[in-house]
């Protein structure tokens, strides 16, 4: 992974780094950092690059990377498949020899269309003075631009300061790739970008979003970037009455355990399975060669987790493929509760505590005392620990217990988290930056044989289960719309998730995880894994006539209970900022969508 920089100035000038920006950058490759300016000639114009890397696969390869005819790439990305890596060969370097063997455009799209990972880049290519940029089709990796005074900005992540009056940071949207003829910028002393559109993208995303004073135009050739995964699978049941389903909203399932265990073993289960566990098998084995020889009481690979479903099946899966002698961190956050004065002096009292789950009665400890930090996720945590050492006790699971006070909240987000988040603002972006950058942050401690420790995580890639919700139906709006619509609403609504998670969700992950210098990666987002789940109808996924902890996410649950996991198998989803309790914290009467004062005064 990487923190990559270009700035394409139409006119030789002076440039001056932002600090804060460059520190930024800096923080996400801590393993070489490296400048590279480009000038053209005639026309004149001039392109900095900057790369900070962080070593992750094979030998570290120094970026911008320069090829023998003066093309030069920045790569943020990991091949996954599509093209061959070999254990010993950089991504980096993989990907500029295949653009260097390309001559037109066409050949640029294929070579793109055929990289199964999260990428963004910015590529020089020399011969008809072009620059390309773009991010993969998931927008799995941040890439931001701005154009301001006759400079187009791309960076992986920038910087906002509320007193100033700047022009504005966009991200870049996730539609395809673009390219800048620098001969025609320079002449016509304004940007236009060339579309090159996937398959299935929307260009109405690209009009909204295009830096003022710059233009955005299809190619002419009609050219596309082949999509990574096959359609949605949009078959309404036809045999299935609306009604009829309806009526087991009622449940005449006395025993939802019994329920997940009477479907258990069919194909679908097993198939996903095979699926994802090869997805966890690419992500964790795709680490440096000096890291799988390091020292053994050290994780490489870390997971946000709160104990529920899709972590728990990330851990089970991961557990596959990673030697037994390392261990495994699970990074568990919690904001710190705040006990009401008249409860402070009173035992009994304690149980009612509104913030406190009233179905769990002890903090998986055997505790019944108040713990400031006894958060549902920390609850569910416990639970989820005790269940993954059931299943493997020869693994040592570091369950890493982060907690965090409202004045360290406040610090932070000051000095680090807003300039992250940016240039998203709402509360919602808030509560969760600040909750997966405090929890991939991973200083907390642990607990062995009853004793507390310090502890931080050394683990560079963190396992995140993005994605799940939005394919498996696993929010309360798609139980809503379900209600409302029936399976071809739930069907548009489902569309419209993993249309927009670039944008909502994975540029602002990418920006948050990667200040720590490790690298987010996202299983439940495997192209193999979303194909498969897109051809499956959408009964096989989700029966959400079915109540709370069974209905969502079925075929999830199905597969939790054929890998031996019972309790977390009917959690209901509980979203993150809830189960930490950072949306307790500050401000409860805010809605998620509103724009957050917190950072827009820094």
């Amino acid at each position: 992974m990487c923190g990559i920089f270009c700035l394409l100035s139409l006119s030789p000038a002076h440039f001056e780094w932002d600090k804060t920006v460059y520190e930024h950058l800096k923080r996400r490759g801590p393993d070489w950092s490296q400048d590279l300016t480009v000038t053209g000639r005639d026309p004149c114009y001039q392109c900095l690059f900057s790369a900070h890397v962080l070593h992750m696969r094979g030998v570290l390869t120094p970026q911008p990377l320069q090829d023998n005819i003066g093309n030069v790439l920045v790569w943020n990305g990991e091949i996954f498949g599509g093209l061959p890596v070999k254990p010993s060969e950089n991504d980096t370097v993989v990907v500029s020899q295949s653009l260097l063997s390309c001559s037109s455009p066409s050949e640029i799209l294929s070579v793109l269309s055929s990289v199964r990972g999260p990428w963004g880049f910015v590529y020089y290519q020399k011969a008809g003075d072009y620059l390309w940029f773009g991010r993969d089709f998931f927008g799995r990796r941040s890439l931001l631009w701005r154009f301001d005074a006759g400079v187009l900005t791309l960076t992986s992540v920038a910087a906002h300061d509320p007193g100033l009056d700047q022009v504005s940071w966009q991200e870049v949207p996730a539609v395809g790739v673009y390219r800048i003829d620098l001969k025609a910028a320079t002449e016509a002393g304004t940007v236009t970008f060339e579309v090159y559109p996937w398959a299935t993208s929307c260009s109405d995303t690209i009009l909204e979003s295009v830096p003022s004073g710059c233009t955005a135009v299809m190619n002419q050739s009609g050219l596309v970037l082949t999509s990574p995964v096959c359609p949605l699978n949009m078959s309404i049941p036809k045999s299935l009455n609306e009604a009829d389903a309806q009526s087991n909203s009622d449940s005449s399932v006395k025993d939802l355990q019994q329920l997940l265990a009477s479907k258990e073993g069919n194909y679908e289960v097993s198939r996903l399975i095979d699926v994802l566990s090869e997805a966890l098998r690419r992500r964790v084995q795709s680490l440096p060669i000096e890291d799988e020889a390091a020292n053994s009481d050290q994780a490489s690979i870390a997971l946000l987790f709160s104990g529920g479903i899709d972590s728990m099946i990330l851990a089970v899966l991961a557990d596959r493929h990673i030697p037994a002698h390392q261990p495994i961190d699970l990074l568990n956050v919690a904001f710190k509760l705040q006990e009401p004065k008249k409860q402070k002096d009173s035992a009994k009292n304690v149980k009612k505590h509104k913030n406190k789950p009233n179905d769990n009665k002890t903090d998986g400890a055997g505790s019944r005392t108040f713990s400031p930090f006894d958060v549902p996720d920390r609850i569910t945590g416990k639970a989820g620990l005790k269940e993954l050492q059931d299943l493997n006790p020869e693994r040592r699971w570091n369950f890493v217990e982060i907690n965090i006070t409202q004045e360290e909240l406040q610090k932070m987000r000051q000095e680090r988290i807003g300039h992250l988040v940016h240039p998203l603002d709402t509360v919602l972006d808030d509560s969760i930056g600040c909750a997966v950058w405090f929890a991939a942050r991973g200083t907390g401690f642990i607990t062995e044989d009853k004793d507390q420790r310090p502890f931080s995580s050394s683990a560079k890639v963190i396992l995140t289960g993005i994605g799940a919700d939005e394919q498996l139906a696993g929010y309360s709006r798609h139980r809503v719309r379900f209600k409302t619509s029936g399976h071809e609403g739930l069907i548009q609504e489902l569309a419209m998730e993993l249309g927009r998670i670039p944008s909502r969700n994975l540029g602002r992950d990418d920006r948050v995880i990667g200040d720590h210098g490790k690298e987010a990666r996202f299983p439940f987002l495997d192209e193999d894994v979303v194909s498969h789940l897109n051809s499956l109808p959408v009964w096989e996924k989700a029966d959400l006539s079915l109540p709370r902890g069974v209905g969502e996410k079925l075929l999830l649950r199905l597969t939790a209970r054929q890998l031996g996991l019972r309790q977390s198998a009917v959690l209901p989803k509980r979203a993150m900022q809830f189960g930490s309790r950072i949306a307790k914290m500050e401000n409860s009467r805010e809605k998620a969508s509103d724009k957050c004062s917190r950072l827009l005064t820094g």
